[in-house]
């Protein structure tokens, strides 16, 4: 397994910036994998998902292991961690198969995908998860986890909460469908598909990443509005009450209806609303110039990331009631945000 010596993270995170690893480890095996976590580094896959101080870290392993395969069924698919996302919705439009074609499009990782329960359109990577394989740490042994012992919620996992840190991603088994599932959920896939409801899966992932790259959530060297992690808060789900003193404050509110009776709230009109504006900036960073959800480095460094975040999620707070989350993982920050 490859090792260097003080190389800065700035180059494998999306936001292009972050402070140095005092050894970098490049894991292509999992047993090189689950060695270099298990002497304590930080597991770093797509670098898509995260915002990394400053400062650095001490020890940081980059997941590259690789693996891509589809069963005799036909719709069953496994994946490496270390493999890049996009390329299962990619062979799932080449064989014709659904399930993760409103997943087109995203950075970072396979392993990644369960950890933080990916979504976009409509569908959850939960959706399509048959197992995951992994590296029970406390246990020193490879495990597989069921949907149910990983409890999916919005953009969350038992990865994520109850057993962060525990285990190690080291595949994600998929079942897909050959049967087309039900209309797409958000009106604004629905229209950009049109009407009559006969598109392809290959067909959907095209529209998908059009309406992607038009919010500048496709990375491009060329767009410096993709220099980022694409939404960087969730939106927020509220209870009746708390939406009541929402809409006192803020009039209409485009909410809608959650699975658990709430109302789901885009946080992007919540930013916007608060008087935040696509381009707002502050030092070396900005609010994306194509979607309010979306902040970007503008050539400065992660704390003006981190201070912009802060700025972004006081003043909405203060003006409309209301906290947002980050989405991305901060590492080596002495503070949350």
């Amino acid at each position: 397994m490859r090792r260097e010596r003080d190389q800065a993270l700035a180059r494998w995170t999306t936001f292009g910036v972050g402070g140095p690893a005092r050894t970098l480890w490049t894991a292509e095996r999992d047993e090189e994998l689950v060695e270099a976590a298990e002497a304590g580094a930080t597991v770093l896959a797509g670098g898509s998902n995260v915002l990394v101080s400053d400062a650095g870290l001490a020890d940081v392993v980059l997941v590259r292991t690789r693996g891509l395969s589809i069963a005799d069924d036909g719709v069953t698919v496994t994946a490496a961690a270390g493999e890049p996302w996009d390329d299962v919705p990619a062979l799932a439009a080449r064989l014709g198969l659904w399930g993760v074609e409103c997943l087109s499009g995203i950075p970072g990782s396979v392993g990644a995908t369960p950890v933080q329960n990916v979504g976009a359109y409509g569908q959850e990577v939960s959706d399509t998860i048959r197992e995951v394989r992994a590296w029970d740490r406390p246990a020193g042994r490879a495990v597989t986890l069921t949907p149910r012992e990983l409890a999916f919620g919005y953009r969350d996992s038992a990865l994520k909460g109850a057993h962060a840190g525990r285990f190690l991603v080291l595949s994600v088994v998929f079942s897909l469908r050959r049967e087309r599932g039900p209309a797409p959920a958000y009106q604004e896939l629905a229209t950009a598909l049109g009407p009559g409801g006969g598109a392809t899966p290959a067909e959907v992932r095209d529209v998908v990443i059009a309406l992607r790259r038009r919010k500048g959530m496709v990375l491009d060297t060329n767009d410096p509005d993709t220099r980022g992690a694409g939404s960087f808060f969730t939106n927020p789900t509220l209870g009746a009450a708390a939406l009541d003193a929402l809409r006192a404050l803020a009039g209409a509110v485009p909410a809608h209806a959650a699975p658990d009776g709430r109302a789901k709230v885009p946080a992007a009109w919540l930013i916007e609303r608060a008087g935040f504006t696509k381009g707002y900036a502050r030092a070396g960073a900005a609010i994306s110039s194509k979607h309010a959800l979306a902040l970007t480095s503008r050539g400065g460094a992660a704390a003006d990331v981190f201070a912009l975040a802060r700025e972004i999620r006081d003043g909405v707070r203060a003006r409309l009631g209301v906290t947002l989350v980050p989405e991305p993982v901060l590492l080596g920050f002495d503070e949350p945000l």
